[in-house]
């Protein structure tokens, strides 16, 4: 099975729900289930063992497609409501910013992406710790050398 068709179901969900106010509040969370989600897809249509490397190939991949879907979603909308309320808060909590503006913004966004593909990551690791119960190889062992 394809790491690309499982990526991407895991990918939009990630993607989507680190966008959506009030639920966003967990992104973390999002990405580790988006990855979890493409992995146990991933194994379920393997035909042979995942090994953990694989998982976290899918889960990376995860990662990816959710921050292409957070970026193209975030952006527009970060632009269209304005800044002005992120400088606000940052502002009245006492936190000197070295920049405003949509250099802010594209760092709040960076900051985002780079956690949906870590915690995706993560997120395909434990998919396949729980749901790879196949181990190593399913074929017979070779027979023993001659003369033992």
């Amino acid at each position: 099975m394809t790491k690309l068709k499982p990526a991407l179901l895991g990918g939009l969900i990630a993607g989507i729900l680190a966008v959506i106010p009030f639920i966003n509040t967990c992104c973390c969370i999002w990405a580790i289930l988006g990855g979890f989600l493409a992995a146990m897809i991933y194994v379920r249509g393997s035909a042979v063992p995942v090994s953990v490397g694989e998982g976290a190939i899918v889960g990376g991949l995860t990662g990816v497609v959710g921050s292409v879907i957070y970026a193209i979603i975030q952006i527009p909308v970060m632009l269209i409501f304005g800044l002005g309320q992120m400088e606000e808060v940052f502002t009245r909590s006492g936190v000197e910013l070295p920049f405003t503006g949509i250099l802010l913004g594209l760092a709040m966004v960076l900051v985002v992406i780079i956690g949906l593909i870590a915690f995706s990551v993560i997120g395909g690791l434990i998919g396949v710790a729980v749901f790879e119960k196949r181990k190593g190889n399913l074929a017979a062992p070779p027979p023993p050398p001659p003369g033992m």
